[in-house]
């Protein structure tokens, strides 16, 4: 499952590169996925709706198996 995570991820990646940031794949558990956003997303007040309305939602699309995406410092 990690490596379809990481192939959805490829996906979204320049999505958020073209805004200055990047996004990480720190682990995969049990459907759980752990990001951490880089960058100007890092930081950036709306990182909270981009994990859960973009990220959350595509990697859903993508990766049936994911029940949820979780931001990790």
């Amino acid at each position: 499952m990690k490596e379809k995570v990481e192939i959805a991820l490829r996906k979204i990646r320049p999505m958020l590169q073209a805004d200055g940031g990047d996004i990480e794949l720190v682990e995969v558990t049990d459907g759980v996925v752990k990001v951490r956003l880089k960058g100007a997303c890092a930081g950036c007040p709306m990182s909270q709706m981009t994990i859960k309305n973009g990220v959350e939602r595509l990697l859903k699309e993508q990766v049936p198996e994911v029940t949820s995406v979780e931001p990790v410092l």
